[in-house]
């Protein structure tokens, strides 16, 4: 199938979000031998974004798999995360210069072209290594297919979680016998919460860090509590608006609440202050080995369903196979062997916080014994994720654009009415326009219903 012509610009506009050729500032650290040097068979390219803990458990995982393959030499790339990875993997793919292997956000799969800037997966090759569909959640699976062909091989969810001191709530008196906070499950149930703990709480410090002036969190926030209560975004065909302004509102009136109640400080270290002593922080499951390396006594559990429905918003790092035009032979089944290898032994990776895609690990008795990981586990079940769009994703147009609408309800720059309209508005406007990744989609119309 002849591939429409995908020019620089054109990419450079859409595969970071707003990426623009002078935010092009990436480094790429090679840490494996190449094939010729290693004197292996056959060579697989690796691009991936992890940097810090998830980078030492990636290449603790990948030195396994040398280990084990000295066949098959893995030449990984550790590029800079967000725009400027998805801009230079885009460019790479639309000019044949791809690797065998890559890393993708879940929610960005859906705007990156599958089928022209990537390649599906061969689901028996996968199968041959020890992956099957069955292993997976189901809807986790499913986000990753497109066109009835699976285009992103999930390696995990992260997810917004709410931390919180057991040596503060216990004073309080909102521990359970099992040392686990008590469950809430409104909004008057969580403030009722809050003013508990501060009545508890080191003087000088907020009661819980909600990251109000931060457009990614507010975003990530809001996607959870506008799930819990049943919101939709778009029609199945992707051509009406269903965004329910009145349960945003509802959303903004509840972010809005934390600051007007004096429970949050804006603009406060969350993670600096939760390790001095605040009773809460919501914060990614990447903050479990911060916490834990500062050896506090604390839990971690789903966004509280305050709306009475459990949804914690969730993303996924996946394995794709960005485009190559001669794809195939040795170098694509070590492709699939890698990523098969690193998903069925993601136990090392479950250290930083996420939770492993391949279910038959959450089975295991290692684990179940890792804290506070197990608490959290059965965010798998209640996921809430951005509409599958090409403009969504992890730093994708969608939170770049609504996410600082979100702040400003939070802040009180804006009241929640009028942003949750503006949203609304917003939102059709992303659906009537073109994903300029995409030569063949035809652009929608974006009606509001």
């Amino acid at each position: 199938m002849e591939r429409p012509e995908l020019n620089r610009r054109r990419l450079l506009a859409t595969a970071g979000g707003l990426a623009v050729a002078g935010s092009f500032g990436f480094a790429a650290l090679g840490t494996g031998a190449d094939a010729l040097a290693a004197g292996a068979d056959t060579r697989v390219r690796y691009w991936n974004l992890f940097s810090g803990g998830d980078g030492a458990n990636m290449i603790a995982m990948l030195d396994a798999f040398r280990k084990e393959h000295p066949g098959i030499a893995v030449k990984d790339s550790t590029l800079q995360w967000g725009n400027p990875f998805y801009t230079k993997l885009a460019m790479a793919a639309a000019g044949n210069r791809a690797p065998e292997l890559g890393v993708m956000h879940m929610g960005r799969v859906a705007g990156f072209s599958p089928g022209r800037l990537l390649d599906p997966w061969d689901i028996e090759l996968l199968a041959k290594y020890g992956v099957r569909q069955q292993d997976y959640n189901p809807a986790l699976w499913n986000r990753g297919v497109i066109d009835g062909r699976l285009y992103a091989l999930p390696l995990d969810i992260h997810v917004q979680l709410c931390f919180y001191r057991r040596d503060v709530l216990k004073k309080a008196g909102l521990l359970g016998d099992d040392g686990l906070m008590i469950p809430v499950t409104s909004t008057d149930e969580w403030f009722d919460v809050l003013k508990k703990a501060r009545k508890v709480q080191k003087k000088g410090l907020q009661t819980i860090g909600l990251w109000t002036n931060d457009q990614n969190f507010q975003w990530w926030f809001f996607v959870a509590f506008y799930t819990q209560l049943g919101g939709q975004w778009f029609d199945d065909a992707r051509t009406q608006v269903l965004f329910d302004a009145d349960k945003a509102t509802q959303v903004l009136e509840f972010f809005r609440k934390h600051v007007t109640d004096g429970y949050v400080i804006p603009g406060a270290p969350t993670g600096e202050q939760f390790i001095n002593g605040a009773p809460f922080t919501w914060e990614g499951n990447w903050s479990v080995p911060v916490f834990s390396g500062a050896k506090l006594d604390y839990g971690a559990t789903p966004l509280p369903p305050v709306f009475g429905r459990q949804a914690t918003h969730a993303e996924s790092h996946s394995f794709v196979l960005p485009h190559q035009s001669g794809r195939g032979g040795a170098t694509n089944e070590a492709a699939h062997e890698l990523a098969a290898y690193v998903v069925t032994h993601a136990l090392q990776w479950a250290a930083g916080g996420h939770i492993p895609a391949y279910r038959p690990t959450l089975s295991t008795e290692a684990y179940k014994t890792l804290t506070p990981q197990n608490e959290y586990v059965s965010a798998m079940n209640h996921q809430a994720t951005e509409p599958k769009v090409w403009f969504a994703g992890s730093t994708g147009v969608l939170a770049q654009d609504l996410g600082p609408m979100v702040v400003s309800s939070t802040m009180g720059s804006a009241g929640p009415a009028a942003v949750a309209q503006r949203m609304k508005k917003e939102l059709a406007k992303l659906l009537a326009s073109k994903n300029p990744m995409d030569g063949r989609t035809a652009a929608q119309g974006g009606a509001v219903a």
